[in-house]
């Protein structure tokens, strides 16, 4: 089902904790409807940086007035839409408020998102932020568990995001992503729980890279974020089943962890998916959103 959904500009607003770490503060989200009937989705926008930008929101089944739950943001790829990633990634089963923000039109006039190099400049983390801000006033958030998912463009600016936005992200799990080197240092303020999934024989987004297109394998961007994050040991195999192979980075600071699902075979796709997410073979041997859920239960930002 979907309602049209009012319009806010984003504003800034206290911040709500976990029953686990404090009582919570209670947004104006709290206290208030939320903006469609819990178990439905409804389309909404912000103004931000100056553009009018479009996302879709949808309230858990199980959503009370006044109880804080967890928030996971999933950004489509390139050329595809925020429709399309809530239908193929079944984040809506989810006890969570899921949110499926749009980007706007790259070079070639297909959506996409900051940090590749055909991106529209359009000030997508200002975007992110902006969204997360105007969330909490109209859905009971808990702003410590705030989490980012995306595919291939869109699970590269979630890479983004982790380095620039890690105090209002508690987690990432990016899904077949497009990691662009942009040259930009990434410099995130805590260390990032990082969860990552594809595909050896992806077709788009080549596991072990493309200099050309200055895409570094992933590997090596694994690597990176161990580095970052300051792990000490790692990567080792703590998952084998038929064609996946989970590997680990451990004694990472602040309770972080980089964690990878290696799909042997696999294409530009999403593990599990039950509907079409791109092209060639989908892996049913694991389902990426249950596990990136639980990875994102243990996780929540001090």
């Amino acid at each position: 089902m979907r309602t049209a959904l009012l319009s806010v500009l984003a504003v800034v607003a206290s911040i709500a904790c976990t029953p686990t770490h404090a009582t919570p503060t209670a947004d104006t989200g709290c206290s208030v409807a939320p903006p469609t009937a819990p178990g439905s989705t409804a389309s909404g926008s912000i103004t931000s940086g100056g553009l009018h930008r479009d996302y879709l929101v949808h309230v858990p089944a199980n959503y009370e007035q006044g109880k804080a739950v967890p928030m996971v943001l999933a950004f489509h790829g390139r050329g595809q839409s925020d429709q399309l990633i809530e239908t193929y990634s079944g984040l809506d089963a989810l006890p969570a408020i899921t949110v499926y923000p749009q980007g706007t039109a790259t070079s070639n006039g297909q959506a996409g998102w900051q940090g590749a190099p055909y991106s529209s400049g359009a000030d997508d983390v200002r975007f992110t932020e902006d969204l997360i801000s105007s969330l909490r006033q109209q859905v009971c958030v808990d702003s410590h568990r705030v989490y980012a998912t995306g595919k291939s463009n869109g699970g590269g600016f979630v890479g983004v995001l982790g380095c620039r936005l890690s105090t209002r992200i508690a987690a990432i799990a990016p899904v077949a992503a497009a990691f662009y080197d942009t040259g930009q240092q990434c410099a995130p303020q805590r260390p990032m729980p990082v969860l990552d999934f594809h595909g050896t024989a992806d077709s788009v987004i080549p596991y072990q890279g493309a200099p050309d297109r200055k895409l570094p394998s992933i590997p090596d961007w694994l690597t990176g974020w161990a580095g970052r994050d300051g792990c000490t040991s790692g990567p080792a195999t703590f998952f084998t089943k038929e064609d996946v192979t989970g590997e680990r980075w451990s004694g990472c600071r602040g309770g972080s962890e980089v964690q990878h699902y290696k799909v042997t075979g696999g294409d530009h796709t999403w593990p599990g998916a039950a509907s079409k997410s791109g092209p060639g073979h989908t892996t049913q041997t694991i389902k990426a959103t249950d596990l990136m859920w639980q990875f994102f239960g243990n996780h929540v930002l001090p």
